[in-house]
């Protein structure tokens, strides 16, 4: 079994999914939906579902900078209910303050242009998203 790690944008849902040890994340791809059509995104997300034996989804939680929950982290927390609704798989919240940040960063570093980085920056925010809570986890 494997975990699902999921950064969630307003068009974008950002995937990404660990090892069956649950050591290691890789980021899986990118979900676009129309703007805050949470139902299409997860239309989308259930062929992956349906295709990789998920035991449990991580879903990035965008509070404030000062740890409190604003509007866009009210939004997720509905996303995260469909997500259980839909698909009976446990959803644990992860924070994921400065991951799409932290996911530029890497690669800028890398040298990667921009035109890409856009197509790459919410699954590897994702794949963050997912590292951050396996390696919590030990």
């Amino acid at each position: 079994m494997k975990y699902l790690g999921l950064d969630l944008g307003t068009r974008t849902l950002g995937v990404s999914i660990s090892d069956i040890t649950k050591t290691i994340a890789t980021a899986y791809g990118t979900i676009h939906f129309k703007d805050s059509n949470y139902d299409e995104a997860i239309s989308k997300l259930s062929s992956i579902v349906q295709k990789e034996p998920i035991e449990k989804i991580v879903l990035g939680f965008p509070k404030n900078m000062n740890g409190t929950v604003g509007p866009r982290a009210l939004e997720t927390l509905d996303f995260k209910k469909k997500l259980e609704d839909t698909f009976n798989i446990p959803v644990e919240m992860q924070d994921e303050r400065l991951s799409t940040k932290e996911a530029s960063g890497y690669m800028i570093e890398a040298d990667i242009s921009r035109k890409k980085r856009k197509k790459k920056i919410d699954s590897l925010a994702a794949n963050i998203i997912l590292q951050t809570y396996l390696d919590r986890k030990d």
